[in-house]
């Protein structure tokens, strides 16, 4: 039976992948989330949102040809807020998971009283404006890869000038996702990659020393017109 594939647009869209990332290994679907809307909105509010995120960040930092340094982590929570009148609540969870999310809506409504119910609108996906290509930079390469390049980055620098007697060379990477819900019926993505490279020499002549450091770093952006395999970088010294 021969497998089927998701098409490349739904791949690449950054609210499935917001969806596939943060809403579905929580147990979370739209379905829940409207019980969430409901809570908040039966109590006299007038307006709430939900702003989901996961960051995945990974980095390596090599000195002197030697890794020194490897180390990676996940960030995720939620925040709900809740507007009644002139009155604006918010609370936050560290856990994506339902019974949080329930705990935290009941937390940011206590700022209105009791009052009627009030209707969610049905669900609206935004498009957006598709800022920034959707890859995980982190995944784009073997740790085995990374850690030779950043070698490379050393034996470069040394071959560059024979003054120089140590390197530091390091290299960041980051997978922020973004999921923002409304009781309006919005829902909007974003997938926001960023790499971060720094390097920084000593040269040494005569006894005296002397230390240069550079770095940059940037996202990648869609060019209007183009298809999405062609981008260019955006990237700001330090």
């Amino acid at each position: 039976m021969k497998e089927l594939q998701q098409p490349a647009a739904a791949v690449t869209d950054p609210l499935n992948i917001a969806r596939d990332l943060i809403l579905r290994p929580s147990g979370l679907d739209d379905g829940r989330l409207d019980r969430v809307f409901g809570e908040v909105m039966a109590h006299s509010v007038d307006f709430a949102d939900l702003y989901f995120q996961l960051a995945h960040q990974e980095s390596w930092s090599l000195e002197d040809g030697i890794v020194k340094d490897g180390s990676a982590s996940i960030e995720q929570g939620v925040g709900v807020r809740a507007l009644a009148g002139e009155k604006t609540g918010f609370a936050y969870s560290d856990e994506i998971v339902f019974p949080a999310l329930e705990e935290a809506s009941r937390a940011a409504r206590a700022i209105a009283v009791q009052g009627g119910e009030r209707r969610v609108r049905a669900w609206s996906p935004q498009a957006g404006h598709h800022l920034y290509l959707p890859t995980d930079p982190a995944a784009s390469l073997s740790t085995e890869d990374k850690v030779a390049w950043l070698e490379r980055v050393d034996r470069e620098a040394r071959r560059a000038d024979p003054r120089v007697v140590h390197v530091t060379a390091s290299v960041t990477a980051v997978h922020d996702v973004v999921l923002v819900a409304t009781s309006e019926g919005q829902l909007a993505a974003d997938v926001r990659p960023l790499v971060r490279f720094n390097v920084s020499v000593l040269v040494e002549q005569n006894g005296r020393r002397e230390q240069g450091y550079a770095g940059m770093g940037g996202r990648w952006w869609r060019v209007t017109g183009h298809s999405s395999s062609r981008a260019r970088r955006f990237g700001r010294g330090s």
